[in-house]
């Protein structure tokens, strides 16, 4: 411990030293700080607290001194409690006015201490090692600046060592900081510590910006400032790469045996396919309670392929039950539509009564709002029966509004089944007649834009003639012209696209028609066909007898057919092949059909007759006309 005479000298020293201050400032401010907490330490082990004593003396020898040297820190002079010092200090007394008396409840004292709030700033205090000693930082000083925290970091960058420092020093300052694990030591005044935990990162970075002195030596080589930071070491990562692979297998196995807790159970297995299963299942068909289970398991018996030839009659016995399920079905659908209407009914039915009842009390409010009985009720009386009346008309309208909606409902539901009908064959009218009106548009608009250039020909023709200068009038009114005239151009591709458009639609719509037309009497043609050959077939077991009493020909058309195959027959009485005949018919009308003629002809036996031709391969099938032999059989 220093005596004042000691202070004052060291004090006036600092003062009258500019060589010092010259040669090195910064480690002159360093110095003063040392000196300033020395004070602050020697004057808390001189003074003793008394819990009586309101005031507290602070040797100090002159207050100037204490104001330079404070200002020589670059800082504001302070008082011990934080408060600026103030002129009017007083030698009698050894102190300066304006300091507030230190009382054991003040923080520092450790005698009860105060809640710390939040954003006020952590006071750094002095800390005393065995070997050293470490000085706060200027708090008017911004913190000192730090890298981003690599993830998982346990390593510490250490700067700004003492040269005489050594490795049992640094374990002797960071080891309050928790266990450390390893330290590796460079020769330029830097080291890396590495922690046994995160956490204990933190604490080492508190340490940052302090000034550390080796004992109580002032040498430059024992004394330094600490720069502690974050350092990216391969074993840090490593090790929390490991944690979070670790707690990725742990979140998925908590969400696997979620999921396995939340799923719903599976269903019971199907029996396999075998006559005693089959016979159940066909019984569980037929019953309701237990078609959806019964038809689950029919449906797996047939995607596994149980069905072979055996076991066929059993499965068609099975669907032909599943079937008959459907009429179950529709009649539930049908009975249940059938109470919705009735329910719908009887809604529409208590609704009605409702509103009945609603008009009865509003004629009731609006009888008694005449003046006859009116003039009768008090002024409290006609008040509330006006409100009264008001709130039945606003019910009254909204349940009104309702069953109108309801019919409304109804009546479009009516009306959508006939336009769905209609739909389909307006669907062709709508785009012959959208085509003819863009038709008649395009021609419109080709007139107006042939009286527009006649008009703008006219002008330019009057100008060419006049040779006059131009009025104002008729410029703007050429302007205007024009560009009328270049919207109508515009107007008019437009319509022309919008015409072309239309057209290639309705184009495409006629050969669908006529495709379908085609096809419709192809079909027609065919079932024709198909009955007059099955006619035929039938008539050729019947006897002669039969045939000749049954008329042959059943249209006109067929008896038209009969006198031109008879006339072109008579003309080549070598006869002629049924392809030949066809071939002169096509020329009258293209739908007749040769299985038609052919039918026809073999049909009138006594009429036409059908000879074979020819030998080997010039072998061919000839009709001839034989009306005068069969007029005499007949």
């Amino acid at each position: 411990m220093e005596g004042s005479q000691a202070r004052k000298e060291r004090e006036q020293m600092l003062l009258q030293s500019p060589k010092c201050m010259a040669q090195d400032r910064t480690m002159q401010r360093d110095f003063m700080w040392m000196w300033v907490y020395e004070i602050g330490i020697a004057g808390d082990n001189n003074r003793t607290v008394n819990m009586d004593s309101t005031a507290m003396t602070l040797p100090m020898s002159d207050p100037t001194a204490w104001a330079t040297a404070m200002n020589n820190l670059g800082m504001a002079p302070l008082g011990i409690a934080g408060q600026p010092i103030l002129p009017d200090f007083d030698p009698a007394l050894g102190i300066m006015t304006g300091i507030p008396p230190i009382t054991p409840m003040m923080p520092g004292l450790g005698i009860v201490p105060p809640p710390i709030p939040p954003d006020m700033p952590v006071v750094k205090e002095i800390i005393h090692c065995k070997s050293c000693t470490l000085f706060p930082p200027n708090p008017n000083l911004p913190p000192p600046a730090t890298r981003e925290r690599p993830p998982g970091c346990k390593t510490v960058f250490v700067g700004g060592l003492p040269e005489n420092g050594t490795e049992q020093i640094i374990v002797e300052v960071f080891e309050q900081c928790g266990e450390i694990i390893a330290i590796r030591k460079s020769k330029k005044n830097f080291c890396h510590i590495r922690f046994a935990e995160e956490y204990m990162v933190d604490k080492a970075l508190y340490l940052s910006g302090y000034r550390i002195r080796l004992g109580s030596s002032t040498d430059k080589k024992d004394t330094g400032r600490l720069h502690v930071d974050f350092a990216q070491a391969r074993d840090d990562l490593y090790e929390w790469e490991c944690k979070q692979r670790m707690l990725a297998r742990e979140e998925r196995h908590r969400r696997r045996m979620e999921e396995e807790r939340l799923r719903p159970p599976s269903p019971p297995p199907v029996v396999h396919y075998s006559d005693h299963e089959c016979s159940i299942v066909a019984e569980k068909l037929k019953d309701e309670s237990k078609f959806s289970e019964a038809v689950q398991t029919l449906l797996t018996w047939i995607e596994r392929g149980e069905v072979n030839r055996r076991s066929a009659n059993n499965f068609y016995s099975m669907i032909q039950s599943a079937n008959s399920h459907i009429r179950r079905l529709v009649n539930e659908k049908v009975a249940h539509e059938k109470d919705m209407e009735e329910a719908k009914e009887k809604f529409k039915q208590a609704l009605s009564g409702i509103l009945i009842q609603f008009e009865q009390i509003v004629a009731v409010y609006h009888s008694a709002s005449k003046q006859k009985a009116w003039d009768h009720f008090t002024k409290a009386q006609r008040k509330n029966i006006s409100v009264w009346c008001k709130q039945a008309e606003e019910i009254r309208n909204i349940h009104n509004d309702e069953l109108m909606g309801i019919r409304r409902e109804e009546e479009m539901e009516m009306s959508d089944d006939e336009i769905e009908e209609k739909t389909e064959t307006k669907e062709t009218e709508e785009s012959v007649s959208q085509a003819e009106a863009l038709k008649e548009e395009n021609d419109s608009l080709r007139w107006q834009l042939d009286a527009y250039r006649n008009e703008v020909e006219l002008l330019k023709q009057e100008q060419g003639k006049t040779h006059k200068e131009d009025d104002p009038n008729k410029e703007q009114q050429l302007k205007l012209l024009q560009q009328a005239l270049q919207g109508m151009q515009q107007h008019l591709l437009k319509v022309q696209e919008e015409y072309k458009r239309k057209d290639a639609e309705l184009e495409k719509i006629k050969d669908e028609k006529l495709q379908v037309e085609k096809m419709l009497e192809n079909l027609k043609e065919k079932e024709n066909c198909a009955s007059r050959l099955c006619a035929s077939s039938q008539d050729s077991d019947y006897p002669i007898e039969k045939t000749l009493n049954s008329n042959p020909i059943k249209s006109e058309r067929e008896a038209l057919l009969v006198g031109i195959i008879s006339t072109f027959l008579h003309v080549h009485p070598f006869g002629a092949s049924i392809e030949y005949i066809c071939s002169y018919l096509h020329r009258l009308d293209n739908k007749i059909c040769t299985s038609d003629v052919e039918c026809l002809m073999s049909r009138l036996q006594h009429t036409f007759k059908q000879e074979m031709t020819g030998v080997g391969a010039s072998l061919e099938k000839r009709w001839k006309f034989c009306g005068f032999e069969g007029l005499k059989l007949t």
